[in-house]
């Protein structure tokens, strides 16, 4: 399997826009099938570049995180993203995540600070890492890892500073050795923008991807967007009412919307997309072909 450097580093040669998906592990058996059997099928026939899994709060999932990343890779033949955080794991315990993470023949991994089960304040565990960069640092002396970061165009949901101290934050996480940076979804293009030019300038010089979400429901939105902290512009809110008792409709309208807000980033340079399904395949799928790059 490839690492993801690589593939950032020949698209953006070919001028070409790098997709990418991001799957969480499901709570159930008989979701775990309906995104094994039929979501993630629907998805690569659309043929992304990668695909990335979710590593729940503490690493409640870390058995099927792994499990759903050695499918994509051996089952869909996809390269996978795996995730890994610094909540309750120490060191040794990260250590041995990756050795297992390598067993599977995955070659990258986004690392992440991660939240803690329950939410509640950040705990650093005794033996472990406070910050993400400390983690990338760590899995950089590894070797053999290509190696994604989280970035918030809005600032993370935790900041109580402003989003330029995030911003920083960033900055030292590519400098620690990360290769690319992975987005918080947002709606309003210009923040992501703002955060570009703001990062670039700092020095941030490895490809930054924006996340987008296709609107699924005006209800699973707004309870999605309180838990990452992103906002809906007040435009984007009045439409949501409007919408807020017919799914079909506001499936239709996520969509569109979702189109035109990738066409807006891949016109101003952006150099992919990643795509966070919510384990569903329709929307995403039919934002790609109405950009041609299904």
């Amino acid at each position: 399997m490839q690492f993801i450097r690589d593939i950032y580093a020949a698209k953006l040669s070919a001028k070409k826009p790098v997709i990418s998906f991001e799957f969480f592990p499901p709570k159930t058996d008989e979701g775990e099938r309906t995104l094994l059997e039929r979501q993630i099928p629907a998805l690569a026939q659309t043929g992304p570049d990668f695909c990335s899994v979710t590593y729940g709060a503490g690493g409640g999932t870390r058995d099927k995180t792994l499990k759903i990343v050695d499918a994509i890779q051996r089952k869909h033949n996809l390269v996978a993203l795996a995730h890994l955080t610094c909540v309750n794991h120490t060191r040794e315990e990260v250590g041995a995540v990756l050795e297992k993470i390598r067993a599977l023949e995955c070659k990258n991994i986004l690392a992440l600070r991660g939240d803690p089960p329950g939410g509640g304040e950040f705990q650093k565990t005794p033996g472990g890492f406070e910050f993400a960069a400390e983690l990338v640092k760590f899995i950089r002396a590894q070797n053999g890892f290509s190696i994604g970061v989280a970035g918030f165009p809005e600032g993370h949901v935790a900041n109580k500073i402003g989003r330029e101290n995030d911003w920083r934050h960033l900055k030292e996480k590519v400098d620690a050795g990360a290769d690319f940076v992975l987005t918080q979804l947002f709606f309003d293009n210009t923040d992501f923008f703002i955060f570009r030019d703001f990062v670039t300038k700092l020095g941030v010089r490895v490809p930054i991807v924006p996340g987008v979400v296709p609107i699924l429901s005006a209800t699973q939105i707004k309870k999605f967007t309180q838990m990452c902290g992103a906002k809906i512009p007040p435009s984007l809110h009045a439409q949501l009412d409007v919408l807020a008792n017919d799914d079909e409709a506001a499936t239709e309208f996520g969509i569109e919307y979702a189109t035109q807000q990738c066409v807006n980033l891949l016109r101003n340079g952006a150099p992919g997309l990643h795509f966070y399904t919510l384990n569903k395949s329709r929307s995403t799928v039919q934002v790609l072909k109405n950009l041609g790059l299904a």
